[in-house]
């Protein structure tokens, strides 16, 4: 996406479609896991190592999603938020779900299903990104050029990092961000039933194994 192709909107993408998806996905990828079984066998060393990565990295995505909310909270397309996590990436709030959703993937015992969910929600992050980008462009203009510019799009640069003081708490926001973020933290519980479900016995059928 480069900045010249972006074409000032007047109407803000409606994040509702985006939660949506996601959810259905993350819903959808948790019935695959009914048919399947990962190469590392469950409770091995391997297997219990890409747990334990993948469930920090589900820690990460809503730590790192309820501190970005922090900042942009209840301004989002109201402000041009610049500051804390938004001073190192445009789209902290997108980079910290996808982490969420590589680790979703480790938490199955695959290092393929953990790549498959992450490059599932960068493409669909992105193109939220884009019209996001296009909206903002057409509200604050040349000021939203000169951020963009000097911000990475989707990977952080620490370097960049800068902050101020002035932070408007919304709790509203900051609840239903909680909420959105117990949906990856959900997903632990439900693979590891599955999981102690296959070691009964009771599901027998698989389809192909992940890797």
């Amino acid at each position: 996406m480069t900045y010249a192709s972006l074409k000032p909107v007047s109407e803000a993408f409606d994040q509702r479609k985006r939660l949506v998806f996601v959810r259905v996905a993350a819903v959808l990828a948790v019935l695959l896991l009914f048919v399947t079984k990962p190469a590392l066998s469950e409770g091995s060393q391997g297997h219990e190592m890409l747990e334990f990565l993948g469930f920090c990295l589900v820690l990460a995505c809503v730590a790192g999603r309820l501190w970005s909310i922090l900042y942009v909270g209840g301004k989002k397309n109201e402000e041009l938020v610049s500051s804390g996590p938004f001073s190192i990436t445009q789209n902290p709030l997108y980079f910290f779900s996808t982490l969420g959703a590589l680790g979703v993937g480790l938490l199955y015992g695959s290092v393929l299903a953990a790549l498959a969910l992450a490059l599932a929600s960068f493409v669909i992050f992105r193109v939220t990104a884009r019209k996001e980008a296009e909206f903002l462009l057409g509200k604050f203009g040349p000021a939203y050029l000169a951020y963009a510019r000097r911000t990475p799009r989707f990977w952080p640069n620490p370097l960049l990092y800068r902050d101020d003081d002035h932070l408007e708490l919304s709790t509203r926001a900051l609840k239903r961000t909680f909420f959105d973020g117990l949906y990856f933290l959900a997903l632990f519980p439900a693979i590891e039933l599955i999981e102690y479900v296959r070691g009964t016995g009771a599901l027998s059928m698989t389809l192909f194994t992940l890797y």
